[in-house]
């Protein structure tokens, strides 16, 4: 799921000029000539999506309003500052209507108007200093060649499988050609965020291209390289976390609640035709297939190296690591791979011969639709009791929060910077939260431990309140031992005794925040299988 997640993100990224909000008023500004704007509904797997402009429609799911105000604006997430506490947890949908030839830039502003009116969000922009890690020449001097100016621009990137032995540690790596510092630090935030969750910001003065490889840790692991030493050894650049004047937005006032849509605002939305391929072709992968790599290009998608349980649980939105989430599913989904290679159908009401942009629910629901056709499957979601966890207070060691900070929870340090997985990088999560409440914090557990946690965790600590807390601890693939007697029960039976110094996340939460997870057993939704072809109908 996140490689889908962050090839979306990148197709997704938007840039516009900071204006505030005085601006705005002063200017006619273009708007939405209808829109349906509501509440979220609950997700497993709750990200943003959407944010761009496919003909005439406009849509964005499951963002949040720092989400839309980073989008409108045009300013990292991290840099919109200020406003009530839910700004980063609420969730909302918008569907509208734009004017025939309208243009992306056109589109933010419309977007700007459209939270001033529903929202009654009032912004403006300021400059602040803030953490950011900076990239600037070492005193060693630079290890990169200085591209020629008529060389085309490229970016490849390459990572070695994810289901390595534990221990062994993931690489992964970029080659530029003519990169400008500036285009490097944009990649580097979107590409190494297990080590960089504040934006970086270009402070070379370097103006050309270049050409150079770099090649790092995926993670923080023992032995491994960090992007930190990466960037040094073999760019000659320094990149520190500091205080950097940047710009940003300061929300002032904002409604949790949208004002209500306008009456039939759904009729005169029609949701769009099921999405579907024009062509699609699965073969069986190559048997030295390795692990599973996904690109989205345009309007082609390309998958390798996936088992039917991946895709299965992909596409119907399941973790693909959670055994009990597809039922009846018969021993060749998790040995099979195929390789995947699907084109979007063109929009016929579009004006342009441009490939089509994919939206990632439709993505999903073309994956869904593919393999039901393509392999005779059946199936239905169904209520399974399995193995969940309840939040219990054992002898609590938070902070209690402001209740006027903003709620969340972040991967990475906090304000102090202080980040011990770069001196134990068997420690390789570590997750800062503000403001949570606990019954919050059993809601986005299954989003910050992935391999742990895989339903919503059920707060029964009688904690009132938001705290704040840092929660370090192992991923799943750093552990490698059983348990001692005692040790928290852990779905890989991983615990505090493992010798290579990992943390379980069960013994963190115990001894980090002095709360205890509590193994139970409660019904969740699984998808039943109830018949599935070993193989999958001619091309």
């Amino acid at each position: 799921m996140c490689m889908f997640r962050a090839l979306t993100a990148v197709l997704l990224s938007l840039t516009c000029t900071l204006a505030t909000a005085e601006e705005v008023k002063a200017t006619a500004a273009p708007a939405f000539e209808l829109a349906d704007v509501h509440v979220s509904p609950h997700s497993n797997n709750s990200f943003l999506r959407g944010g761009m402009l496919r003909g005439q429609q406009y849509i964005v799911r499951q963002a949040t309003m720092v989400d839309l105000i980073a989008i409108a604006y045009g300013v990292e997430n991290d840099n919109v500052l200020g406003g009530p506490s839910w700004l980063d947890t609420d969730r909302y949908d918008i569907l509208a209507k734009a004017p025939r030839g309208t243009s992306p830039d056109d589109a933010k502003l419309m977007l700007r108007a459209l939270l001033a009116e529903r929202f009654r969000l009032v912004v403006h922009s300021d400059t602040k200093p803030l953490p950011s890690y900076v990239l600037r020449v070492s005193k060693d001097g630079l290890k990169m060649k200085e591209a020629d100016p008529g060389e085309p621009r490229n970016l490849e990137e390459h990572h070695t499988p994810s289901n390595l032995p534990p221990g062994v540690p993931a690489y992964y790596s970029i080659t530029c050609r003519n990169m400008p510092m500036k285009n490097l630090a944009n990649i580097l935030h979107d590409f190494a965020t297990a080590y960089l969750p504040k934006p970086v910001v270009d402070a070379t003065g370097l103006t050309n291209g270049y050409d150079f490889d770099l090649k790092w840790t995926w993670r923080p692991a023992p032995d491994g390289l960090t992007v930190f030493e990466a960037v040094k050894k073999q760019l000659g650049l320094n990149l520190e976390l500091e205080n950097y004047p940047t710009p940003v937005m300061v929300v002032e006032t904002a409604l949790e609640k949208p004002t209500p849509n306008a009456p039939g605002v759904g009729k005169d939305l029609p949701a769009p035709p099921p999405p579907e391929f024009d062509v699609a072709v699965i073969k069986p992968s190559s048997p030295d297939s390795n692990g599973i790599q996904g690109r989205i290009n345009g309007g082609q998608v390309k998958l390798t190296g996936a088992t039917m349980h991946w895709l299965i649980a992909w596409a119907w939105n399941l973790n693909p690591n959670d055994k009990d989430a597809i039922v009846g599913a018969p021993k060749w989904l998790n040995e099979a791979k195929y390789d995947i290679l699907a084109k979007v159908a063109p929009n016929p009401e579009a004006k342009t011969k441009d490939a089509p942009q994919i939206d990632f629910d439709e993505l999903q629901e073309m994956m869904r639709k593919l393999v039901t056709e393509r392999f005779q499957l059946t199936a239905h979601m169904e209520d399974r009791v399995t193995d969940a966890y309840t939040l219990v207070s054992v002898s609590p060691k938070m902070k209690k929060a402001d209740p006027l900070t903003r709620t969340g929870c972040k991967e990475g340090p906090g304000a102090d910077g202080k980040d011990p997985r770069v001196t134990n990088p068997i420690l390789g999560r570590l997750i800062t939260c503000k403001n949570m409440s606990m019954a919050q914090l059993g809601e986005e557990l299954r989003n910050l431990a992935g391999g742990y946690i895989y339903a919503p965790v059920a707060d029964a600590t009688a904690l009132q309140g938001g705290y704040d807390f840092t929660l370090s601890f192992s991923s799943v693939g750093q552990l490698r031992s059983t348990p001692s007697p005692g040790a928290a029960d852990s779905p890989n039976q991983a615990g505090a005794s493992d010798p290579n110094g990992g943390l379980s996340l069960f013994d963190a939460v115990r001894q980090q925040l002095g709360l205890k997870l509590e193994k139970v057993r409660r019904p969740e939704p699984a998808l039943v299988i109830d018949r599935i072809a070993d193989k999958p109908v001619e091309n």
